[in-house]
């Protein structure tokens, strides 16, 4: 049985992605730091799956967690945002989003890599967003943090490809979660070419293509936002 590890899979992406790979055949280890109420229950509605606690900011940690796990996948999810305008920005609040999703997809990959290597086979799929391929304003923290994963991942694809590994990413925009739950959707999604909110299925569909079938793809971005960015 095939293997995944999704980061941050209390989240509506992240739960939606575990769902998926688990429905089409998977292992799943769901990744949680501090909702231990919500990962256990989808580990009792998903039966072959395993919780996995640890905080991917802190490199101890992550290593005494993942290293040694043999994966097909690993799914780089886990981010939170903490948007101000950029005079107001505290520094908390630009180096925690950083630390999140910059050092925090560091950690996890440097983790997992070296059995990957060692098996010539693998695949990493960066959940980055598409704050990170054009900026948004009041989100120079996550932009700046999403924009690293995107670069991260066209450079680690170069480096590991000659291992049968690749790497890529999905840059999702608007997507119902707990993320969005306070902008004005409705409003918002006028601007959306396809004239809908983006669901966590949506993302999920495309981790699982990029994760497991797309033999041919390494080093994309795959841009999930109804025509928003183009």
């Amino acid at each position: 049985m095939k293997k995944v590890l999704v980061t941050g899979s209390t989240g509506a992406i992240g739960e939606a992605c575990a769902r998926y790979f688990h429905d089409n055949g998977y292992f799943v280890y769901l990744n949680y730091r501090s909702n231990e109420v919500k990962a256990n229950e989808l580990h009792a509605e998903l039966a072959n799956s395993q919780t996995l606690y640890f905080d991917i900011t802190k490199k101890d940690e992550v290593f005494l967690a993942v290293e040694g796990l043999e994966l097909d996948v690993l799914v780089n999810n886990a981010g939170i945002t903490k948007d101000n305008l950029f005079f107001w920005m505290k520094d908390d609040e630009w180096s925690d989003v950083i630390d999140t999703s910059v050092n925090g997809t560091f950690y996890v990959t440097k983790a997992v890599l070296k059995n990957m290597i060692a098996n010539k086979k693998g695949s990493i799929v960066n959940v980055a967003s598409v704050s990170g391929l054009v900026g948004n304003a009041g989100q120079t923290n996550y932009s700046a943090a999403k924009g690293a994963m995107i670069a991260f991942t066209k450079a680690l694809s170069a480096e590991v490809a000659r291992y049968k590994i690749r790497v890529n990413a999905v840059a999702p925009g608007l997507i119902e979660s707990e993320m969005t739950k306070d902008l004005p959707l409705k409003e918002m999604k006028k601007g959306i070419p396809l004239r809908r909110i983006g669901v966590p299925q949506d993302v999920a569909e495309c981790v699982f293509f990029l994760g497991d079938k797309a033999s041919y793809v390494t080093g994309d971005v795959m841009n999930i936002s109804g025509g928003m960015v183009r």
